[in-house]
């Protein structure tokens, strides 16, 4: 597995100048506070959480981290935006989450360390954010145990997403930052079950993730035409 960097600098540093905001709930990270629960819940749902070792990769400010290890998991979180790390490790002392760790480490250098260790891992909203895509997919399954779970979310790739996504959620509702996603590296479904199939993880649940702009209301259905999420598993050997 390749130890080169699989980062945009540009994707860092934007993330990395709003670190201070992650864990304001009416900041630019609101939509992240408002999504936790459902995203949380499903996890939970397939691959119960309380005693489980479990990866968190892309973590940023720590907010699904912070809240899989309340449900009772031994949690690490990685990224590589240093600053939004802080935020995460100060929240955890402040907050008094003695069950989850964070590291300045991508991906693929924590496969080269810790393979199979993982019962659970999570990254969401953050493929779409890296040059290489299937490279993370591959250390998400290097680093998940035979029978473990890796779960994603992105954002797919059509007309629909990017007139939702894009100009809708950043540009019209000013949900996101303008500038937050790239239509280019948007991500089909299709793609997404390629390379977790070319991984060795075998596709067991889809989901999609909606919103109504007059209710202010996130829900999980079926729907996969704009955000989704998947729930793949490492067959045991």
């Amino acid at each position: 597995m390749s130890t080169t960097t699989n980062a945009d600098p540009a994707e860092l540093a934007k993330f990395s100048d709003l670190a201070h905001r992650w864990w304001d709930p009416e900041s630019e990270f609101r939509p992240l506070h408002q999504i936790n629960p459902l995203r949380l819940d499903w996890i939970n749902g397939l691959a119960p959480l309380t005693g489980k070792q479990v990866l968190d990769v892309g973590c940023g400010g720590g907010i699904l981290a912070d809240a899989m290890a309340r449900k009772g998991a031994q949690v690490l979180g990685i990224d590589l935006a240093a600053k939004a790390l802080k935020v995460a490790q100060l929240h955890a002392l402040e907050a008094q989450t003695a069950q989850v760790q964070y590291r300045e480490i991508s991906a693929e250098a924590l496969a080269l360390e810790q393979a199979g260790q993982f019962d659970v891992v999570t990254c969401m909203e953050m493929l779409e954010h890296v040059p290489d895509p299937a490279s993370v997919v591959r250390a998400c399954s290097t680093l998940v145990k035979p029978g473990g779970w890796v779960f994603f979310s992105t954002i797919n790739r059509n007309a629909k997403a990017f007139l939702l996504a894009i100009v809708g959620a950043e540009y019209v509702l000013n949900l996101l930052p303008r500038g937050t996603h790239e239509f280019a590296k948007l991500i089909r479904p299709s793609e997404l079950a390629a390379y977790s199939r070319q991984a060795g993880l075998q596709l067991l649940h889809t989901r999609g993730l909606q919103y109504n702009p007059l209710t202010r209301r996130y829900w999980l259905d079926h729907d996969t035409s704009v955000n989704y999420l998947f729930a793949t598993q490492k067959p045991t050997l």
